[in-house]
Parts: C-alpha cells; structure tokens; sequence
C-alpha cells in the first residue's frame, strides 16, 4: 500500500493509523510505504493521499513531483486501484478549490471546495473537533461496523460541494451539512482525519484496506 509523500499531508500519524488497523484486522504482512515515487505507486494495490494546508499548495506539491500526477492517474483512474484521500487529500479529488482563488484540482469527482459558511454565527470556522456522523449510504463496505452517531475528527476551513448526491456516503453537521465521507467507484474521501479519529477511524482504514470495489 503506498502512502503518497508529496510534502502535503501528516504522513507519519497516517502511516502508524494503517499499520495498526491492519494489524487489528488481521493484515500483518501489509507493507506501508511512504513514497513519492511514480514506479512504486504504479505497484501500489492501493493507495493513500493525505493532505494538510491549503488547496492551491496542496496541489501544486503534487504537481511538482515528476511523473506522480501521471503516475496516479494510471494506477486509480485507468487501473481502479482503491483510492482514500484524506482531508485536502480528498478535496483534491474535485473539479477545482475555491480558496484564495480558482484553482483546478483532479477533477475525479463532480464537485467543487468552498469555505465553509456556519449557518449559526455562532459557530466558527475553522470547524476543529469532533463531530457525529450522519451515513447517507450506510451500506457503503467503507462504513461497515460504523453506527450512526459515530464520532469523527475534523480540522478545516473549506468542504466540498457535491454535484452529484449519489457521491455522498455519510456528513456531518456544522456549517449545514458537510460531506464527511464520499466516493465513488474505487475512489473515496474523508473530511475528517480517520487517523485522528480512534476506533472510528481505525475501523474506516481497516474497511479500506479490504475494499474490493
């Protein structure tokens, strides 16, 4: 399994997250590797990319990687290798980020990154802490073993606005609703960090890591 390093993302808390829920579950002889190169992501069965910062920086660390970009195009796009992005990681996933500007993400999902805008001025942003999950899609092989009302951590500005409801697994309520977890295909995403998020978390990574979509 390959941990994408592209300068973006909290890799080190991620990495033990994985190695623990795969070996709660069972995985001892998974590998995690934590790497920014193209020819081991292209081996990769499946593959993370975390993401902390801001959208525009986030993508353009990736960017700036030779031969990633493509690299995980071919291995998640054209070859349908499992995908979890996680936090920016999953905003990158949309048509393009809305903060400090227009910029382009992936454009693997129909949908855009917005700031969030609390309904109740009482709220406030950056939404920081845990908060319940609503599972739109509660039979999603992701959200096995996951209750509704299962606590989850966040730390961000800026969501994602989907263009298609179907993408949407499960929210959250903060700033109204806030897609928590969305996907489609072999692809999906969390807003929330399942590496911060205890046994939530672990069992969300553990899911992932026997995902056969």
């Amino acid at each position: 399994m390959a941990l994408i390093d592209y300068g973006s993302g909290n890799l080190r808390s991620a990495a033990k997250a994985v190695e623990r829920a795969a070996h709660e579950a069972g995985h001892d002889g998974l590998r995690v590797l934590v790497t920014a190169e193209p020819e081991v992501i292209a081996q990769a069965d499946r593959i993370i990319l975390p993401g902390v910062g801001a959208f525009a920086d986030c993508m353009a660390g990736l960017t700036a990687v030779p031969g990633l970009r493509d690299a995980l195009e071919q291995a998640v796009i054209r070859q349908g290798r499992p995908f979890l992005g996680i936090c920016v990681g999953m905003q990158l996933m949309a048509k393009e980020g809305r903060e400090h500007g227009v910029h382009p993400g992936l454009g693997w999902i129909d949908a855009v990154v917005e700031r969030l805008v609390p309904a109740d001025p009482a709220l406030k942003i950056p939404h920081m802490g845990w908060n319940e999950l609503v599972l739109d899609q509660p039979g999603h092989p992701l959200l096995a073993g996951i209750e509704a009302g299962s606590h989850v951590y966040f730390v961000h500005s800026y969501g994602l606005r989907v263009g298609d409801p179907a993408l949407l697994k499960a929210h959250a309520d903060y700033a109204g609703a806030i897609p928590a977890l969305v996907g489609r295909d072999n692809l999906a995403g969390t807003q929330f960090h399942p590496e911060k998020s205890q046994a939530t978390g672990l069992r969300l990574i553990a899911n992932f890591l026997a995902w056969k979509p």
